[in-house]
């Protein structure tokens, strides 16, 4: 078990919380009822601090117990993967990298003597002068937010014409990056490297991206599902704490299922993932459940039940417990 010990920030009443390792736990309750309080201020960033010496400070707690049992920490919100154009699935998820050295290899490149920063857009040798490779050209306008059109030089394709002429399998760089993810997982079928992080993009749901679509234009889901794709593509130690604030939210039901998928497949490897949600669907498949409250403010802030759903629904006083009985 991962154990907070005597947590007393904002309203949270000195509640000791345990965490079993290598589970999917859900942590529920009323709005106000401390959940956010006890997951990111103590528990994230008292981890933080202690595995990556970070300077912020932690919220009152007492002690943790089980920092054996993980060896690291991360957030996945639906905060967007990057704030420019520049940045898109391919760059945040690390393809674009095996991608440029294919092309660096391509007889003609190799004649011309390019390297794989040829095909980079944020070398000043292969990009568009013009936009300096951003595809778009922003137009600032005084009181209203940027508007941004497509570049006249490249026409959106980001590459002067002499790194356009360079080709693997008929293709160029930017005919790539404007491939979807299923057209990639068919063009790279042979490259292992490529493979293994297509199919994870694959896997979460986002085979109808493409690779180089800017991530200004992905959306809240969108954006927290390519960061777990990059997860799960790492080979990892199994040893990881995952934090999650109210993934599902926005979501359609057939993207929270591949969602559950996904954080399933994490908790497979040895992971332990921690959520907070409200949504039922999520709660009843949790192994298992920490249910803060019994309300809002200074009225919460204790741990009304935890264990396993079935143990939740018999407990009277939890407002959760209650919700999953209709579900279940």
């Amino acid at each position: 078990y991962l154990r907070i010990i005597g947590a007393k920030e904002h309203n949270l009443k000195n509640i000791t919380v345990e965490i079993p390792v290598g589970t999917f736990t859900c942590i529920t309750g009323v709005s106000g009822s401390g959940k956010s309080t006890l997951v990111e201020d103590i528990l994230y960033k008292a981890l933080a601090r202690h595995f990556f010496k970070s300077k912020v400070k932690p919220g009152k707690y007492d002690k943790i117990e089980g920092l054996e049992y993980i060896d690291k920490v991360v957030v996945i919100d639906q905060s967007p993967i990057g704030r420019t154009p520049r940045s898109n699935p391919a760059t945040y998820t690390g393809l674009f990298t095996p991608i440029r050295q294919i092309f660096a290899r391509v007889e003609e490149a190799r004649m011309r003597g390019y390297s794989q920063g040829r095909f980079s857009f944020n070398v000043r040798k292969g990009r568009c002068q013009v936009c300096k490779g951003e595809g778009m050209i922003k137009i600032e306008m005084q009181f209203l937010p940027d508007v941004y059109v497509p570049c006249d030089a490249c026409k959106g394709k980001r590459y002067n014409r002499e790194t356009l002429q360079i080709k693997y399998k008929g293709k160029n760089i930017a005919d790539v990056l404007d491939m979807t993810v299923e057209e990639a997982l068919e063009f790279f079928h042979n490259i292992p490297q490529i493979k293994r992080k297509l199919k994870t993009l694959y896997d979460v749901g986002l085979g109808y991206i493409k690779l180089g679509q800017p991530a200004t234009t992905l959306s809240g889901g969108e954006a927290q599902r390519v960061k777990l794709a990059r997860e799960l593509s790492k080979i990892g130690t199994g040893k990881t704490l995952y934090i999650l604030d109210e993934p599902t939210t926005g979501l359609h039901f057939a993207d929270i299922e591949k969602l559950l998928n996904v954080l399933n497949r994490l908790v497979d490897k040895g992971n332990t993932v921690l959520v907070i949600e409200h949504n039922p669907d999520v709660i009843k498949v949790a192994d298992y459940i920490i249910d803060l409250g019994p309300e809002g403010g200074d009225e919460g802030g204790e741990v009304v039940a935890c264990g396993p759903p079935e143990k939740i629904i018999s407990n009277p006083r939890s407002y959760t417990g209650q919700i999953l009985k209709e579900v279940l």
